[in-house]
């Protein structure tokens, strides 16, 4: 029988007090409480929304179906009935062959983009029986159904195995359910209860059907058992996720509405909101914790934004209070990482050369700016090293950081203030900003040296955060909006990618272009909300304990697992410092 030795790869070490570098479950004895302990990511049970990439067509009323990273948007209503398709791949829409007749209030199903089923619905003049069969390029029409009908769902895997779900006939509410072959249509047990614009989940054989009303009912292959009600009654919902473990999200309640619900097998629970409120929307997913929510009705009027759910059961990051600036200031510069930062400059009533480090714990003033100025741009890797650039007054200026004390080197080419950076001492990118009458969207490179001019932003703009490298950064927010633009620099063009759930400017960011955190801002009003990039899309997590803006920030070298936001104003000049960790690491005493 193996030993912990063998299995971890290590004796148990013995620590004073906690052992915070140990790994995930590695068991260590604390000397100081005199007990045997592990470390372990404190889990939540909360899921999260977060943007995706639009439809190309804003639409309602469609059908959707496959996973989060490879689903279909069918037909739908626009100002009449279409017939587009389009296929999302995780990141973005590409138009497709569309359907041979254009419909709305329709069902489809599969797991994927290669296989799929369209059935039922309103043509426009009526409801309609007909079916086409999608094989990953082309829509066929196949054999309809035996009962015509719209606001139907559907349950299953392929467009050779599917169930075809209650929905409304020429006359009224219906409970039939039909169950497709790959050939043919056949009745099968009816629902308990007859509903129209209901969602469902699961397969051919085993799936859950859920709204149009509160009900939820449980099919086993052969007939119907109702199963614990929706926390919230609602009609034009989508759903994702297994019979017995499903996700019900979006509706109307009569409002559109914008909960989410869990399925376990047993009861629901709330969780996550959507970002965008709305019903008659689109929905794929293959589980709970995996889905896609695209289009809609959202009171009016109808919508092509997409959002991605990612929970339960994911590690959660918090801020904690931190020691104070001793300079109580906004419009700061900040760089570094959360344990080795600087705070350069700002306002205090007037502009500010201060310079503070911090080491994780305090901060200590150092040698001064040689200008003092304000909205100016930070970079640098750590307490040592930095690059302040810009900034009002003196807006072309940049100085030098070497660990004890500022020297000016090269300007900029064109002087300004509000601008974005990211990047390091030797290496870095200064983009957008104003240069005291329009907004810019220059940018110029820094090579140690000098500046050079390169790819400029998508338009003017100021006040936006910056993350990443001088070779691959990110323009987060700003202003004029305030915008939730958010533009990823490749080396030498900018290209707008997904936006922030929440458009602010005066904002602060930190990471890297694959993973980056977005904090604070205005809307207005100031706001504390945290967002987390991915690298294709933003999700809101834990809010800063201070809402604030014209903060400094710094943290993590190489992702946004840890952070520092200090300063700013909150309203009014403030010291606060607060401290990001990416997750929530806990640890356990084996006698608890």
């Amino acid at each position: 029988m193996a030993d912990y030795k063998d299995i971890v790869g290590t004796t148990v070490r013995n620590n004073d007090g906690v052992f915070t570098s140990a790994k995930t479950g590695e068991l260590f004895y604390d000397k100081t409480n005199r007990n045997f302990s592990y470390r372990f990511p404190n889990i939540t049970s909360a899921g999260a929304w977060r943007t995706g990439g639009s439809l190309n067509t804003a639409r309602e009323q469609h059908a959707g179906n496959g996973s989060q990273t490879s689903a279909l948007a069918i037909g739908g209503l626009t100002n009449t009935e279409v017939a587009v398709s389009e296929s999302y791949n995780g990141a973005t829409w590409s138009e497709g062959n569309d359907l041979n007749a254009a419909k709305r209030t329709h069902a489809s199903t599969g797991n994927d983009t290669t296989s799929a089923i369209a059935f039922g619905g309103d043509s426009g003049t009526g409801v309609v029986a007909t079916t086409e069969s999608y094989n990953g390029t082309n829509f066929s029409e196949v054999a309809n159904l035996n009962t015509a009908r719209k606001g139907l769902t559907g349950a299953g895997a392929s467009n050779t195995s599917a169930l075809a779900i209650g929905g409304e006939d020429a006359t009224a509410d219906t409970a039939v359910v039909e169950a497709w072959n790959g050939t043919s249509w056949a009745e099968v047990g009816d629902l308990n209860t007859a509903r129209k614009f209901l969602a469902a989940s699961g397969t051919k054989t085993a799936a859950l059907a859920f709204g149009g009303t509160a009900n939820a009912e449980l099919w086993n292959g052969t007939s119907w058992t109702e199963v614990a009600d929706l926390n919230t009654s609602r009609y034009g919902l989508a759903g994702s996720g297994t019979a017995t473990g499903a996700l019900a999200f979006g509706g109307s309640v009569p409002a559109a509405s914008g909960k989410t619900e869990l399925f376990n097998g047993t009861s629901w629970a709330e969780d996550g909101d959507l970002s965008t409120a709305r019903f008659y929307l689109g929905g794929s997913g293959t589980s709970n914790t995996s889905a896609l929510a695209f289009g809609g009705e959202t009171n009016p009027p109808y919508t092509a934004a997409t959002e991605e759910w990612t929970g339960p059961s994911a590690p959660i990051g918090a801020w904690a209070t931190g020691t104070n600036l001793n300079t109580a200031r906004e419009s700061l510069a900040g760089s570094g990482t959360s344990t080795s930062s600087l705070a350069y400059g700002g306002n205090t009533g007037s502009v500010s050369a201060t310079t503070e480090l911090y080491n994780g714990s305090t901060w200590t003033e150092l040698a001064d700016l040689n200008t003092a100025r304000k909205l100016l741009g930070g970079v640098g890797a750590d307490g040592t090293s930095a690059l302040a650039i810009g900034g009002a007054p003196g807006r072309a200026i940049n100085e030098v950081w070497n660990g004890t004390s500022w020297t000016e080197v090269a300007d900029m080419n064109t002087g300004k203030d509000a601008l974005g950076s990211a990047g390091t001492a030797t290496a870095a990118i200064a983009f957008g900003g104003s240069d005291g009458s329009s907004n810019l969207a220059i940018a110029e490179l820094w090579n140690g040296t000098s500046f050079a001019e390169t790819g400029d932003l998508s338009g003017g703009k100021r006040f936006m955060a910056g993350a990443g490298t001088s070779t691959a950064a990110l323009s987060i927010g700003g202003n004029p909006g305030p915008t939730a633009n958010t533009e990823l620099f490749t080396g030498s063009t900018w290209a707008e990618v997904n936006n922030l759930n929440t458009a602010r400017n005066q904002l602060m960011a930190d990471g890297l272009q694959s993973g980056a955190l977005a904090f604070g801002g205005e809307g207005p009003p100031n706001v504390a909300i945290t967002e987390d990039w991915n690298g294709n899309n933003w999700t809101e997590v834990a809010d800063l304990n201070v809402a604030r803006r014209f903060s400094g920030a710094s943290g993590s070298a190489s992702s946004p697992t840890s952070a520092l936001c200090f300063g700013g104003d909150a309203p009014g000049d403030d010291n606060k410092t607060e401290e990001w960790s990416g997750s929530s690491i806990a640890t356990k005493v084996l006698t608890d």
